[in-house]
Parts: structure tokens; sequence; C-alpha cells
């Protein structure tokens, strides 16, 4: 396997067809045909399907394709490091986000980095999901919570502020709760993995779980908002997702007295990433702009 084959495989999936990557590399469309045989026998792998009418990427060839990139990401920062750094900054950055935190906050801050660095090409996978951040080939993961033991690197960037909340139409069918044990009696709508143990509430000045039960579990925190709001019962979420809910009187918070504890913001990155100037600089404009958000 050589280098040039990794830029060629590349280009040939960015560009979708051998005849425009070998345009764009000014090669023939026989000499790029021979190179990505010669690729896939070195990997005994099939990378691309071919047929007359189009080129399609194999799953193989987009697991293959994130590890590429990254290659020849590092090469590119080890030339430039060499040849005394680099003024435009430019590469590849893939991310995975959660979908609402994502939507909510990340979506205009990635476009002012783009502005900012108009040679960075920039793929984002919004998902209420962990990825395997290696596996998947991501530079680097947003994560919401405690974070599970691995040897990726994360540094914190936040902490989000979570409320109970509930529709006026579901507290005129019931009495509100005014203490933690009351939630026994209440339809409680749970996200994720925690739907499945409870919520963990401050009770004089201590952290209690406290088992809760009810009609919906879901891993997406908007779907939880909007079963709240049409009056299914309490949802427990980061208050950035029901913030216009409450400012229209469509929810109200509820055991304000009996807060839950925030919920951690970590940007986690391979080890392999640390020294990338793009994960550097993103992370550094990601601190910057988050800190002023998130107060």
């Amino acid at each position: 396997m050589q280098i040039e084959d990794l830029r060629i495989f590349i280009a040939v999936v960015k560009a979708g067809s051998f005849t425009a990557a070998a345009e764009q590399l000014l090669l023939s469309k026989q000499y790029v045909s021979r190179r990505m045989a010669a690729l896939e026998a070195s990997l005994n792998a099939r990378l691309l399907m071919r047929n007359t009418r189009r080129l399609s990427v194999t799953e193989a060839g987009q697991r293959f394709a994130g590890h590429a990139q990254r290659i020849l990401d590092d090469i590119h920062e080890a030339e430039q490091a060499v040849s005394g750094g680099q003024q435009t900054l430019n590469g590849s950055l893939r991310i995975s986000m959660p979908m609402s935190f994502g939507m909510s906050y990340l979506s205009p801050l990635l476009a002012q980095f783009l502005q900012q660095h108009p040679a960075v090409q920039l793929q984002t996978e919004l998902a209420d999901r962990y990825v395997d951040v290696i596996g998947e080939g991501f530079d680097m993961a947003i994560r919401i919570g405690t974070l599970a033991d691995s040897t990726l690197i994360a540094r914190r960037l936040g902490e989000l502020k979570r409320v109970i909340c509930a529709s006026p139409a579901y507290l005129q069918r019931t009495s509100p709760p005014r203490s933690p044990d009351d939630l026994r009696s209440h339809a409680c709508l749970r996200y994720g993995r925690e739907g499945q143990t409870g919520w963990e509430l401050c009770v004089q000045g201590k952290s209690k779980l406290f088992e809760v039960r009810g009609p919906v579990i879901s891993n997406n925190g908007e779907m939880l908002r909007d079963a709240a709001v049409a009056g299914m019962g309490l949802v427990l979420l980061p208050e950035f997702i029901v913030a216009p809910a409450l400012a229209r009187g469509a929810l109200v918070t509820l055991l304000d007295d009996f807060w839950p504890a925030p919920l951690g913001l970590y940007a986690v990155y391979p080890q392999h990433r640390q020294r990338s100037e793009i994960n550097r600089q993103f992370l550094t404009f990601l601190e910057a702009e988050l800190k002023n958000s998130l107060q």
C-alpha cells in the first residue's frame, strides 16, 4: 500500500467516479483504476463497487476512508511542521455530536469556525448514540453526561443545567409533586439509559436516586419535551431543550428545591489526534464560544 494510493482513493470517494477523480488529479482513468485494484488487493478487501452506471463505496471502504483521511492529514501536518508551520489551517475534521445540542448550540459555531478556516473540510454526524470514535473513524465526539472509562482523551467544555417540568394541562389533572418521593405517583417521561434507573436529585445537599415510571422512554430530548408539552407527564431534561416551552408557558418547572445535578459537557478524541492542529484550534475555539453561551 502506497501513500499515493490513499490520496487517489480519497479523491475517488469524494468525486464519486474514477473519471472525475482522474481529472482532478491530472491522471489517466486507467491509472486510477489500476491503483485502486492494487489497493484492494493489498488489503484483501472490496472498497469500491463498480458498474456501468455508477460507483459506490462499500461499508469496508467507508471505514477505510476515515482512517486514510486521518493518515493523509497527519502527513500534511508533519510536512507543515518541518517546513516551518502552516499559515492556513487545512485538512478534515469528522465530529459526532448529540442531536439536540448540536442543532441548538453547535450548528452556528461550526459555521463560524468554517468561515474563519475555509480550507477545512468538516463532516458531522448528529445522533443520540455513543459512537465508537476510533472504530468509526471520528476525529472527535461531543458527549453529555458521565463518561465511560476509555482510552480517549476528554476535555471538559462546561456543564448543562437540568430541570423537571410538566405542562399546565397535566398539572390540572393531578396534584403537582411536592417532594421527590411524590414522583412514584406520576407519569415520568424518561431519557435513554437514565430512564432505566431513575432520576438522581439533590436532597439536603446529597444526591439521591428516585425510582420513576412512565409511558415513554426515548433517547431524544426533543421528543420527550414534545410529549411533556402534550400533557403526557413530567420530564427531566437539560434546560436548553425546554427553554422555549418554558418561556411561552407550555411547560412549568417543578421541584426546584431538589435540583438535579448538571450534566458535564465534554469533547473526547483519540490519543493519536491530540497533536492535530485542526483538533487543537477547534477545541480552543469551542471552549471560548461555549464559555459565553452556556453561562
